[in-house]
């Protein structure tokens, strides 16, 4: 499998390649100001890009925050992008690793095959002396093609038959506080605590914090192996509202694992008829 990631020389050399689309996707989390990273995009983007707002491409008519949406919706809202099926998209956030992997997924779980995530994203791009602008994008619409992908997506049914089960391994990308549920949720309403059974993987953990980037292959081994998760089994990822959730599983494909991502993840799960939850230290 190759590497999903692409550091930013890389897309400087190949910005202006025909079939190169770069994506701005970053995402903030409830209750972070500035709350519209859109707003950030219009201040200054990579040359080109255009941005996808994981709020918008997503099911508008379920309650849960940005579910993944109906394969003619993100067609169609792909497609308004100027993006095909075949192109080589580039999707970048700010630099933490915030909106950028769950759009990752999205693609991936359409069927595209050629997309990669900007290791590092806008801050390390911004680090390198590339260029940004503030310039409008209006490309010409394209017709998408989506390929719908189920093994890489879970509900929250099959998420309950495996607390039974275990046939999957489950990861928590949240930090280790809200996993033991010693630290309130940042989602209005939801319980505090974890799926039971599952393992915890902080996703900010992956990060090297000096430079923005993800942590080299031998060190995320070592992270996961170090959490109890077994690479040679089944896995599936979850976190908040299945944003986080996507590091997990993007650093997981870096180190050859395909795994699934529960869409609805804690959001879902901890609602106050949730399903059950543990609470403490595993």
């Amino acid at each position: 499998m190759s590497d999903p990631l692409v550091s930013t020389a890389w897309l400087r050399e190949h910005l202006g390649d025909d079939d190169v689309h770069v994506v701005d996707a970053s995402y903030r989390m409830p209750g972070m100001r500035p709350p519209l990273t859109v707003d950030d995009y219009k201040e200054r983007h990579i040359p080109g890009a255009v941005f996808l707002d994981i709020d918008v491409v997503a099911d508008r008519d379920n309650a849960l925050p940005h579910m993944l949406p109906q394969p003619a919706i993100f067609a169609r809202e792909i497609g308004m992008l100027g993006i095909g099926h075949d192109d080589l998209v580039v999707i970048y956030d700010r630099g933490d690793y915030m909106g950028a992997p769950r759009a990752w997924w999205m693609f991936g779980v359409f069927g595209h095959q050629r997309v990669k995530v900007l290791d590092g994203g806008l801050k390390k791009w911004l680090a390198d002396g590339h260029p940004v602008n503030a310039e409008a994008v209006s490309p010409a619409a394209k017709t998408y093609r989506t390929d719908f992908d189920e093994t890489r997506v879970r509900r929250i049914d099959q998420m309950t038959r495996n607390v039974e089960t275990r046939e999957e391994q489950v990861i928590d990308a949240r930090s280790r506080e809200r996993f033991e549920g010693s630290a309130p949720e940042p989602w209005q309403g939801r319980r505090s605590g974890r799926i039971p059974g599952s393992l915890n993987v902080p996703f900010n953990e992956l990060v090297d914090p000096s430079t923005g980037l993800m942590k080299h292959v031998a060190e995320l081994r070592r992270i996961f192996e170090g959490a109890q998760a077994d690479l040679g089994r089944p896995i599936v990822t979850s976190c908040g509202s299945g944003v986080t959730a996507g590091v997990l599983s993007l650093a997981l494909a870096r180190l050859g694992t395909q795994s699934a991502l529960y869409d609805g993840s804690w959001a879902e799960w901890g609602l106050p008829d949730g399903p059950p939850v543990a609470t403490g230290k595993p």
